[in-house]
């Protein structure tokens, strides 16, 4: 009889759950991405009802101790939290967003906290359970994240008590200023993430002192004044990515990576991208980033310096498209280069992280179809494809601050170039989601042609160093740890901590944070990492003194920026990189 009762039970709860998710997936549409992804949810568990019952039980019983809980709270008896207390860090889930004290003083908000922590973990569970494929289980963690956090109770001002509380004092003005905001950001076309009135580039971002010695249609070339009395022979080149603005690079003079290395003694020279807005430009190639941009640059570095080699850093797709160019380098037989350090770079896209989730045949013959013969790629698309990758930071948040509370944001350098967007010609990005990110065929000897040439990252016998972060939504570090694997010369490999951005820019000064290095590579990162000695402080002076080996003596300082053929254009940072869209 027990066991009969507990197989109509277990039938129960797998109907009911049945009707959950199919009730669920009746709010997004059958033919879209995430309907797709979510009709794969129902058919895994159909495959085994037993799992989703046991699922649904212990949500079942979780449900019915948070309403014991709410009406013992209610009738003044004492009723222990199901989900933890909702203080400080919340402790059940590390979640900020229900930090403040709101949302447990009231009993109807703590409720509300705790439900949504129990959807979200019965959610979670339900796509960790199911059997698919690693891709198709990429896909659903993601849309799974994404609709858990955008059902917060914390984005919504009927359920948020902060909110709430605030439209009481300010007698709803709060909610008047956030509404205005919301319109002024619906006709901005994206969510504002900084006071961007307080900075402009030129006058307090990208400002280390500088000229701009060559420029073609799609880049500036800058060089930079010397901090020093006398520089290092070899210059060191930056590649920046080109989905970005370079002065990421050269934000305020306390934490711009460019004036450090300058300080040190290098001669530094950046590329500074097109933004590509004419549509005259919309048909460039990766091969024309590759000629036109990274070997153009290396060429005039080494005419205005006088020097048979140079050194050259590469960051994000930066680094990626200089890894290619010197593998062009290569096959051609020439040498150009005497170092390399790659920051944040994919060279190996096997585990390309959530990005990946955005890239399939379908979307991306999609794209060929619209923008492979030519086009642009909106910059603003690209900016809300990586906000959407850390959507509670870079998107909730903002529209609770913004909109709900009715608050202006903070100023904050790195926020204002992240929403300085850069448009891509659509050649140039096809070639690059196919080939990297679909196909992975930069991993392969002679498997793609690059300036008319087969390219073999394996030919690329430099010394490289290679900065990772540990928290990267972009690159994961487990991923740019494969290059060490591609690049057969001498390589260092250091962790930083943070993330894609603020783990890379980080000054010394500051003394924040912590690395990890070794000086030996292992068979995979883990055992790495394993092995690793970690180091407070910033990874720039670990690089400083890797650089000083490849620095080829010293010479005084040139006391004017070019020369007879490559004359200075502009003072930096030039007119390509102030360009917004």
């Amino acid at each position: 009889m027990q066991a009969h009762n507990s197989e109509d039970r277990s039938g129960a709860y797998a109907q009911a759950g049945g009707a959950l998710l199919q009730n669920f997936l009746s709010l997004f549409p059958a033919g879209s991405e995430a309907g797709r992804v979510w009709q794969l949810l129902i058919a895994g568990h159909g495959a085994d009802p037993s799992r989703l019952a046991d699922l649904q039980t212990g949500y079942f019983q979780q449900q019915m101790a948070l309403w014991g809980a709410m009406l013992g709270r209610e009738s003044r008896q004492a009723a222990s939290p199901v989900l933890g207390p909702g203080k400080g860090k919340d402790e059940a889930s590390g979640d900020k967003r229900f930090a403040a004290h709101a949302w447990r003083d009231s009993g109807y908000h703590d409720f509300l906290r705790q439900v949504y922590q129990l959807n979200s973990r019965f959610l979670t569970d339900l796509a960790e359970t199911v059997e698919l494929d690693a891709p198709a289980k990429q896909r659903l963690r993601f849309y799974t994240r994404q609709m858990i956090d955008a059902m917060s109770p914390a984005n919504f001002a009927a359920t948020n008590p902060e909110a709430l509380q605030l439209a009481l004092d300010t007698q709803g003005e709060s909610l008047h200023t956030g509404i205005r905001h919301l319109i002024e950001d619906v006709e901005l076309g994206r969510v504002s993430m900084s006071d961007e009135s307080a900075f402009e580039v030129g006058r307090n971002l990208a400002v280390t002192a500088g000229e701009v010695v060559f420029e073609n249609e799609l880049i500036q070339l800058i060089q930079y004044q010397p901090a020093t009395a006398k520089v290092r022979k070899r210059p060191l080149l930056m590649v920046p990515p080109c989905i970005n603005k370079f002065y990421i690079l050269d934000l305020q003079p306390e934490n711009s990576f460019v004036r450090y290395a300058v300080e040190q003694g290098n001669t530094v020279f950046m590329v500074s991208w097109r933004n590509i807005t004419e549509e005259t430009l919309g048909g460039l190639s990766w091969d024309d980033y590759i000629a036109d941009g990274v070997l153009k640059a290396i060429e005039v570095v080494r005419a205005i310096s006088k020097s048979e080699e140079i050194n050259a850093l590469g960051f994000c797709v930066g680094g990626t498209l200089l890894s290619a160019a010197l593998a062009v380098l290569r096959a051609r037989g020439e040498e150009r280069v005497a170092s390399v350090t790659l920051l944040a770079t994919m060279l190996d896209f096997t585990y390309p992280g959530d990005i990946g989730v955005f890239v399939d045949e379908a979307s991306v013959a999609a794209r060929e179809a619209a923008i492979g013969s030519g086009g642009i790629l909106s910059g603003k698309e690209l900016a809300f494809v990586f906000s959407a990758l850390r959507a509670n930071d870079l998107v909730w948040s903002y529209v609770v601050n913004n909109y709900l509370k009715g608050k202006a944001p903070a100023a904050f350098d790195i926020l204002y170039w992240n929403a300085d967007s850069t448009n891509l010609p659509g050649p140039m990005y096809c070639s690059y989601v196919r080939n990297m990110y679909l196909e992975n065929k930069l991993r392969e000897p002679g498997k793609l042609a690059m300036c008319g040439v087969p390219v073999d990252l394996g030919a690329i016998r430099l010394p490289t160093y290679i900065l990772a972060t540990r928290e990267d939504h972009i690159v994961p570090w487990k991923t740019a740890y494969l290059s060490s694997r591609h690049l057969k010369g001498d390589t260092r490999f250091v962790l930083g901590a943070s993330g894609h951005v603020a783990g890379v820019i980080n000054p010394p000064a500051k003394n924040r944070r912590s690395y990890w290095a070794s000086d030996r590579l292992s068979a995979d990162a883990d055992e790495w990492l394993a092995n690793a000695t970690e180091m407070r402080g910033s990874w720039w002076t670990n690089w400083d003194a890797w650089m000083q080996g490849f620095s080829g003596g010293e010479r005084a300082a040139p006391k004017k920026m070019g020369n007879a053929k490559f004359k200075p254009i502009e003072p930096a940072p030039g007119r390509y990189v102030k360009v917004r869209v």
